[in-house]
């Protein structure tokens, strides 16, 4: 006879529900880019791209392993990978939305409780009459309307998402790692340069000394020599505190305590095939950070439709198995098995403003977050031209540096011959040789270095150093 009530009471509910559920079977759907991007040409293109393969031997496909052919380089990749705090911190947020993903699927399973109760009670004196229940309570939601299927929907993106925002991560630190390399190495050779230079020049205050006492030269051509050994001094003195610095990053970068490191001066980075005139969407869309903006676009849209399905009502299933020995008015002895079924419908009324204001707000979101996501887009292609600009026009720079130096040589190397044994040039005019000289010298290092940075912003530009994963 039970039996028959709850079944009737469950066909009974659906029946109701299934009327304004045909209204809003949207609320089922899984989430598609394509239908988000609507006539959005730029989101459209990204949806072809997503669905490809990108070209073997593309840039943004390679293993930084690949890329980073430097053995000392790839050691100190691995131990950054290893220790870095902030890569331990987005690999221990993929663990708190696997935990919420799998608590999301749980939902459908019933919940389960026991919950013992026992109690006494005398009236008039009378002993003490002692009553007591040990039920097994079964609650389980019939998920009708969709509302635990978004919520769980929502954690496998927010999941998804946290696992791009490692590999984002992961990105970052392996192109910090390699920044830094370089730019220490760079910063050594420019010391290496400032030393040797230096020496030179102090060789030239002597040098001057000795033209004054043989009547070469006056005291002005000595301090000017003097003066302008001193200012290299000075300038060492800053390359020195660059470098202590660009070490204590890096230390902090592979999660170690500050100390130096031994990097060889001049280190250089080419780039590992040629470079494309265009920006292919398909390795933008292997970035980790356009990935992870999807994910966030998926996170939001099933957020909408569980703000959609708190219009419906929720109908719940609850049973209760046990034994007592309080039968109503009556206490029975030994105890009995007792069975109860309930279904109950709750349907919001005077809710409805509160779930409309949700409807509203979460809407907004979702168009945020896909402005967003469209802007993300844009920012990754201006990074690949960014990053292919520089390294071609300092690859140019490069090769006129390399003459403007050459020509400098030749300048100090004249001037100096023409110093020492003639009386057709000046203290001044070397000077300004040797000055000019070290200046292109230092702009060559430097343009090397950012040339070298430009391959390694390319890199990671196009998604290197990143896992793809793109299931929603």
């Amino acid at each position: 006879m039970t039996a028959k009530i709850h079944k009737t009471l469950v066909s009974a509910m659906v029946a109701v529900a299934i009327i304004p559920a045909l209204t809003g079977c949207h609320i089922y759907n899984k989430f598609d880019m394509s239908k988000q991007a609507g006539d959005d040409a730029l989101l459209q293109e990204y949806v072809k791209a997503a669905d490809q393969t990108a070209a073997e031997g593309a840039i943004g496909t390679l293993t930084w392993q690949t890329v980073y052919t430097d053995p000392v380089l790839q050691g100190y990749i691995q131990r950054a990978l290893e220790n870095n705090i902030d890569l331990e911190n987005a690999r221990l947020n993929i663990e708190v939305a696997h935990a919420n993903m799998q608590g999301a699927r749980m939902s459908y399973l019933p919940s389960v409780a026991i919950s013992p109760n026992a109690a006494a009670a005398s009236y008039d004196h009378a002993p003490f009459a002692k009553t007591y229940t040990i039920p097994l309570v079964l609650n389980w939601e019939f998920d009708i309307f969709g509302k635990i299927l978004n919520a769980k929907r929502g954690a496998e993106a927010s999941y998804s998402q946290s696992k791009d925002y490692e590999q984002a991560v992961r990105s970052q630190i392996i192109a910090g790692v390699a920044n830094l390399y370089y730019a220490i190495s760079s910063i050594e050779a420019q010391i290496e340069l400032t030393r040797e230079t230096s020496e030179i020049w102090k060789s030239n205050v002597e040098t001057m000394k000795a033209y004054k006492e043989s009547g070469r030269t006056n005291e002005a051509g000595v301090a000017q020599s003097e003066a302008n050994y001193y200012n290299i001094c000075a300038s060492l003195n800053d390359l020195e505190i660059s470098l202590n610095e660009a070490m204590n990053s890096f230390s902090l970068l592979l999660g170690e305590m500050p100390h130096t490191w031994d990097i060889q001066p001049g280190l250089a980075l080419e780039i590992p095939g040629a470079i494309s005139d265009g920006v292919p969407m398909v390795e933008l869309a292997n970035r980790p950070d356009v990935r992870a903006a999807e994910r966030a676009v998926a996170v939001a849209y099933y957020a909408t439709n569980s703000a959609r399905a708190a219009f419906y009502p929720g109908i719940n299933l609850t049973a209760n198995l046990g034994f007592t020995n309080s039968m109503g008015g009556a206490i029975h002895n030994p105890a009995v098995w007792f069975t109860q079924l309930a279904a109950s419908l709750t349907a919001p009324i005077f809710s409805r403003g509160q779930n409309i204001a949700r409807l509203k707000a979460t809407k907004a979101q979702q168009q945020q977050t896909l402005n967003t996501f469209s802007y993300t887009l844009m920012s990754a292609a201006a990074d690949v031209h960014d990053a292919i600009d520089a390294y071609e026009r300092n690859s140019d720079k490069s090769v006129w540096l390399g003459r403007q130096v050459e020509a400098w040589q030749r300048s100090v190397d004249a001037t100096t011959e023409l110093f020492k044994y003639t009386d057709t040039t000046t203290y001044l005019e070397l000077l300004t040789a040797q000055s000019g000289l070290l200046s292109a010298q230092m702009g060559a290092i430097s343009c090397d270095l950012v040339r070298t940075q430009s391959v390694i912003s390319l890199y990671q530009a196009l998604g290197g150093g990143g896992i793809a994963d793109k299931e929603i």
